[in-house]
């Protein structure tokens, strides 16, 4: 027997979400980030789930090149709605 305790459950990445469009793709970047790229393969930013206690949330982020950071440009309920806005800001 181990006396080894498990004090988390390890990280199980989250299916590709469904776009209703087709305008976008998305293209995973890590376990819950992908890459939202336009038609044309341009990057427009990335689409991240995030859990709440209500359910996922999808948020649009856009990576700041200066800092290596990313910016969060919003958060929704929908997947859609999260690509809408970095196909339009």
């Amino acid at each position: 027997m181990s006396d080894n305790l498990i004090t988390s459950l390890p990280e199980v990445p989250y299916a590709t979400p469904r776009l209703a469009t087709t305008r976008e793709k998305l293209v995973r970047a890590a376990d819950h980030l992908w890459r939202v790229q336009d038609a044309n393969g341009r990057i427009l930013g990335h689409l991240r789930i995030v859990a709440d206690p209500l359910g996922l949330r999808y948020r649009a982020e856009r990576l700041h090149l200066a800092t290596g950071t990313f910016r969060i440009v919003g958060e929704f309920w929908r997947p859609d709605d999260a690509v809408a806005v970095l196909r339009y800001a």
